[in-house]
């Protein structure tokens, strides 16, 4: 009971953090649930591939809600998903597979270094000027996969990455979020595909497990996600967003600075 009430609890989290701050759950749900199944006494070489696999599989759930909101505001510019999709399935599948044969301390790595990208993002607030137009079907898969890749090597649905570079490319704000909420859910999709492809094989899983996906965690967080994300939009109308975007960078850095102390120890 404890253990599903902790998956509640991640799930409720990073359902409001996401409808409130704009950020994807993955940011904060991957290091919840490596430590969650540490503290299960998961194997220690699987902990974060299982982590990183179900924070995928949640946020197949949470994205589709998301896009269909923004797409009933005609936020959506579903040319931008359908060019670029190719590239997210390719660079998903690639990503996974990489980040089967990664160990460990490799992959915390890397996501400790991604986490203090997001938290600098968000405290420096630095928009890219809309310099020049979205590029040809070719251009959108090849950014496709590269956010695809690294989406599947930190377990995020990719906003982070993708807004950026849609608002870059001369589109605005509220259709770069509308757009980057569709092509999560690509990205969530295949990425989860990935990584219970190459985690079947895995040995020892923990019961419970299908693929680097632990089902008791999915379906905890997916649950309360789901329901709580439009409270933290409507949070989002009444509450001072810069001013907590802020303090949840400081979040950021403290949780990217623990899991930095964890890889020495």
């Amino acid at each position: 009971m404890e253990i599903w009430l902790t998956y509640c609890g991640a799930g409720i989290i990073a359902g409001v953090l996401a409808g409130l701050l704009g950020v994807g759950g993955g940011i904060i749900i991957v290091p919840m649930l490596t430590l969650t199944f540490t503290l299960q006494h998961f194997p220690g070489p699987v902990v974060h591939h299982l982590a990183l696999g179900t924070s995928l599989g949640t946020i197949i759930f949470t994205s589709f809600a998301s896009l269909r909101a923004h797409h009933r505001h005609g936020a959506v510019n579903w040319q931008v998903v359908r060019r670029i999709t190719p590239g997210i399935l390719a660079g998903t599948l690639a990503g996974s597979y990489l980040a089967a044969h990664l160990s460990t301390t490799v992959l915390r790595g890397f996501f400790v270094a991604f986490t203090y990208y997001v938290a600098l993002q968000m405290l420096t607030d630095i928009r890219p000027t809309s310099t020049r137009q979205l590029p040809g079907a070719a251009g959108l898969s090849l950014v496709g996969t590269a956010i695809g890749g690294v989406s599947s090597l930190v377990g995020i649905g990719g906003g982070s990455m993708s807004v950026p570079f849609l608002v870059w490319c001369n589109l605005s704000m509220h259709n770069a979020i509308g757009t980057s909420a569709a092509i999560g859910f690509p990205i969530a999709l295949f990425g989860a595909i990935g990584f219970i492809a190459n985690g079947l094989g895995a040995t020892p899983l923990p019961a419970g497990s299908f693929g680097f996906i632990y089902l008791p965690a999915l379906v905890g967080i997916s649950v309360t996600s789901f329901i709580v994300a439009p409270l933290g939009a409507r949070l989002a109308h009444r509450l001072p967003v810069a001013h907590l975007k802020k303090i949840f960078a400081c979040l950021l850095m403290v949780i990217g600075t623990r899991m930095l102390f964890k890889l020495f120890q």
